[in-house]
């Protein structure tokens, strides 16, 4: 995916996370660009979802720097932390909705915290949603507890897309779906990326979901991060990159995409000769 390496939509600079006399991130750096999907990967404890909880206000770090659209999110204070809160969606692991509330219910939540607006528009807007999504027109009277692990997924994005945002952030998204599932929800992804210009910020450990949609990986490792393009990050000596992207699972989802990187570079050749 093109971008503009000058210009991140988030950026992470000298990231100092503790826990008590853990140290989970130290001095981390990371830019994300618009447009893009970036997959984060990395073994228990390296602080994945911790860094997302971190970018969106919910983790006050020990040390650093983060700009989100351009505004360090450490110094706009509650109001400006409200508005920037309008520009981006999250999806927390399986969905957290509001079990107690319909699936329409939970769409409007962040309809009702943010703006004043008709029953009746908020209505119209929440069937869209679970449109956007794929779920069947009839899901939104339903509660969370008569859906599917995938359709509670899809619901929570619906949620996580209520305000239009420039930026979704998703934490495990296809943890707990079947493959078939998992699968549908990663197209959903590309397809919402390119129909809405949507920056994504993924939280995975998924082999498959990395190499079908991403298109960077961030891997969280020594309290740091190794960032690239996976045709770079497969070229990684770490040794925990290296198992976890050349292991038996990572070689089974490497395979489609190896045949997808040896047709699109044999496409310009091709044109060439």
């Amino acid at each position: 995916m093109p971008h503009e390496p000058s210009k991140p939509i988030i950026m992470v600079r000298g990231l100092v996370n503790r826990f008590g006399d853990e140290t989970v991130h130290d001095g981390l750096e990371l830019d994300v660009f618009r447009g893009e999907i970036l997959g984060v990967v990395g073994a228990s404890g390296s602080g994945k979802s911790v860094l997302l909880r971190t970018i969106i206000g919910l983790n006050r770090p020990a040390a650093g720097r983060i700009e989100v659209f351009g505004q360090n999110i450490m110094e706009i204070g509650d109001a400006g932390q409200r508005e920037i809160e309008k520009r981006w969606g999250v999806l927390f692991q399986d969905g957290a909705l509001f079990s107690s509330l319909t699936v329409a219910q939970n769409i409007e939540v962040p309809l009702k915290e943010y703006y004043e607006m008709p029953p009746s528009l908020m209505d119209e807007i929440a069937a869209f949603k679970v449109g956007i999504v794929g779920l069947p027109p009839g899901t939104g009277e339903k509660y969370p507890s008569q859906l599917s692990g995938g359709m509670r997924k899809r619901s929570g994005l619906a949620r996580a897309l209520a305000l239009d945002p420039q930026i979704v952030f998703l934490d495990e998204p296809t943890a707990g779906l079947d493959p078939i599932a998992a699968g549908e929800f990663d197209e959903l992804i590309r397809d919402l990326r390119g129909s809405l210009g949507l920056t994504v910020f993924m939280v995975t450990h998924d082999l498959d979901t990395l190499f079908a949609v991403c298109d960077r990986v961030a891997v969280l490792v020594d309290k740091k991060v190794h960032v690239g393009r996976l045709i770079e990050i497969l070229q990684d000596d770490h040794p925990w990159i290296r198992s976890y992207f050349h292991g038996p699972r990572g070689r089974a989802a490497m395979q489609p995409f190896e045949s997808r990187h040896r047709a699109d570079t044999a496409a310009p050749a091709a044109a060439a000769g």
